[in-house]
């Protein structure tokens, strides 16, 4: 029976390299000589550090449009509060979102089985699988969620025939 998975994973690779590309601007940029500013990044967290707000926002969007030349989607960005960090430093932690919560993957559920198309939708983990008789089906299914759920980045992987 033809299936596919609806995941959603940032790209690690691509998003460690536009840390270091990030970093790289941000070392040779005029506005940042002297300053403390710069990502770090451990696994799925970013931290950016920097000697302002104003300058925390300019490496943030240094950050995102880095991701965004590198074709990562800014949306798995998890922004948290500023953090005074001793002195006038401050900083941010950013996560990187990974897999798909619960809420949304029952959403996503509701959202396929009130479509009234001829496929089943479960949850299997961090992903939702959908199962369907015709081919078809499945890519209308795929359709119907690329323009129903927008607030999350959406691959559609292991496609089985």
């Amino acid at each position: 029976m033809p299936s596919f998975d609806v995941v959603s994973e940032a790209n690690t690779v691509e998003v460690r390299n536009a840390v270091d590309q990030a970093n790289k601007e941000i070392t040779t940029r005029f506005d940042f000589k002297g300053s403390d500013a710069r990502v770090e990044q451990k696994e799925r967290e970013l931290t950016a550090y920097a000697d302002s707000e104003f300058q925390l926002n300019q490496v943030r969007d240094v950050l995102t449009g880095k991701m965004v030349k590198r074709n990562v989607d800014v949306r798995f960005l998890d922004i948290g509060k500023i953090e005074k960090v001793g002195g006038d430093k401050v900083k941010q932690l950013i996560k990187v979102k990974n897999g798909i919560d619960s809420d949304t993957a029952k959403k996503i559920v509701k959202i396929v089985k009130d479509s009234k198309i001829k496929v089943q939708a479960s949850i299997q983990g961090d992903a939702v699988r959908v199962t369907g008789a015709k081919r078809d089906d499945l890519q209308a299914t795929i359709a119907l969620l690329r323009k129903e759920v927008t607030d999350l980045p959406l691959d559609f992987n292991n496609f089985r025939d």
